[in-house]
Parts: structure tokens; sequence; C-alpha cells
């Protein structure tokens, strides 16, 4: 055992001091180890990065379906716009005729078809009710892709 000698200015730690020191670094060594299995788990990482990355996508593809929305109702306001009032009147009134054809077809189809099929696609037609203008922004969009594409085969 150490004994202090005059000229030491520190005593010897008490052993409760020692106590204490073995508790503190066994504490700090526990934590390192605690990092240094963090930083060596490659799947735990792995998962980590794959969530940021999920999260970057779903931000961007809600971004750019916002821009595809916005740019479709331009193209639609401008598909409007630029067509003459006789063709608007005679595409609402073919509309109409669809529209009552189709309810007839419709209608004869439900009679036909199985309850479960029946309900299934009463889900997808309310759901397309619920989606309506983003379906118009597509469908004018895609008018006026094909009147765009009609027009430059023709110079």
């Amino acid at each position: 055992m150490n004994t202090p000698s005059q000229g030491d200015k520190e005593a010897a730690p008490t052993p409760e001091e020692l106590r204490s020191q073995i508790e503190h670094t066994r504490e700090e060594l526990g934590q390192t180890v605690e990092a240094l299995a963090a930083k060596a788990d490659v799947k735990a990482q792995a998962k980590e990065k794959a969530a940021d990355v999920k999260g970057q996508a779903a931000e961007k593809a809600a971004l750019v379906s916002d821009q595809i929305r916005d740019t479709a109702t331009q193209a639609a306001q401008l598909v409007k716009d630029k067509t003459p009032d006789p063709v608007l009147d005679k595409a609402a009134h073919a509309a109409t005729q669809v529209r009552d054809a189709a309810g007839r077809a419709g209608q004869l189809a439900a009679e036909k078809t199985p309850d479960p099929i029946r309900e299934k696609a009463e889900a997808a037609a309310t759901m397309a009710k619920a989606n309506r203008t983003p379906l118009l922004a597509a469908a004018a969009a895609g008018v006026v892709f094909l009147l765009l594409r009609r027009s430059r085969k023709h110079r």
C-alpha cells in the first residue's frame, strides 16, 4: 500500500473515492461500447438511410404531383379558352348523349352483374367522383397532347 509521505501534497484516495472512480469509468466505458456498437450496426444504419430516402421520395412525389396538377389545370383552361363556342356546344351535347347511353348501359350491366362485383364497382365510382378535378385535368391534358401531336404531323 501507498503511504503518504510528508512531501506529498495530495493524500491517497479513499476506498470510497476509488469505488466512485471505478463506477464512473464503467459508465463511460458502457457509453463508448454502445456508440461503437451503433456504428458497427450496418443493418440499422441501412434502415435509417432507407427511411430518410423514402421520406425524401414521398416529399418529391408530392411536389411533382402538385406541379402536374397545376399544369393540367392550366392546360385545361387553355384548351377551353382556345376552343370555339360551337365546338364546346357540340362537345357538351355529345357528352350528354354519351352520359345517357352510359347510364342505360350501366343500368343493364347492374341488372346482370353479381352483387360482390357491383359493390366493388360502386366503390370505384365513388372514388372517381371524389377525385373528379384531377381526372378532368388529366383528360384535358391528354386532349391537348393529342391536338399538339396532330398539328405537328400536319406541318
